[in-house]
């Protein structure tokens, strides 16, 4: 009987090889769509829910304050939003007024972070258009003398009025990472801002619009 001939290991091998590529790029893709859809990074929600000034004084035409902000962040994402090189600034009339940095952190998974930053904003000068401001009208006060979004601008509204007014500007900047699968790492920024109406005689918040 004549002996069956074994195929060549060649072939055996480059079979074998074929095969194993074959399936990887099977896993890769997989991952992909699974990282795509389902742990696509996203940037994480800011929400202002109020603003409001502990003490605030005004003399020689300048202004001091202290400055206290509330806000909520939110992480969408299916894995922790690590956080630094977090800031919030605050811009009167295209110039810098105020700094802080917000110290890191970490938000779970599909959570929610409450958040308030408070800081002193050293004395600075009003323009001479907020101190000849027209009348402003602002709604009632909330509870805590915070203010909701919104302005009111002339008129009169359920008889409040106030004088002088200036506006400031708020910007929050939030910077970090999200490592997806343990192995995957995205970095994601998200931002704030919001224009604050302030009476300029004692320091009401008249309303923010963020």
């Amino acid at each position: 009987m004549s002996k069956q001939q074994k195929p060549p290991s060649g072939r055996t091998n480059l079979a074998s090889c074929i095969v194993a590529t074959i399936f990887l790029i099977f896993i890769v893709i997989v991952v992909l769509i699974v990282f795509f859809t389902v742990f696509k990074p996203k940037e994480p929600k800011i929400s202002v829910s109020a603003v409001q000034l502990p003490s605030f004084s005004v003399g020689n035409n300048s202004v001091n304050f202290t400055f206290s902000q509330y806000v909520t962040v939110r992480n969408p994402n299916k894995a922790v939003f690590s956080h630094y090189d977090s800031t919030i600034q605050l811009i009167y009339s295209g110039s810098q007024v105020g700094f802080m940095f917000i110290p890191a952190g970490k938000i779970d998974a599909g959570q929610t972070k409450y958040m308030a930053a408070t800081f002193a904003v050293q004395s600075f000068p009003i323009s001479s258009s907020s101190s000849a401001a027209s009348a402003a009208v602002v709604a009632p006060p909330t509870l805590g003398g915070v203010y909701g979004g919104g302005f009111g601008i002339g008129g009169t509204n359920n008889g409040y009025r106030v004088g002088p007014t200036m506006e400031i500007e708020s910007r929050m900047d939030m910077a970090g990472r999200i490592r997806v699968l343990h192995f995957f790492t995205h970095h994601v920024k998200a931002k704030s801002g919001c224009r604050v109406e302030i009476a300029v005689s004692d320091g009401s918040v008249l309303g923010f619009r963020c």
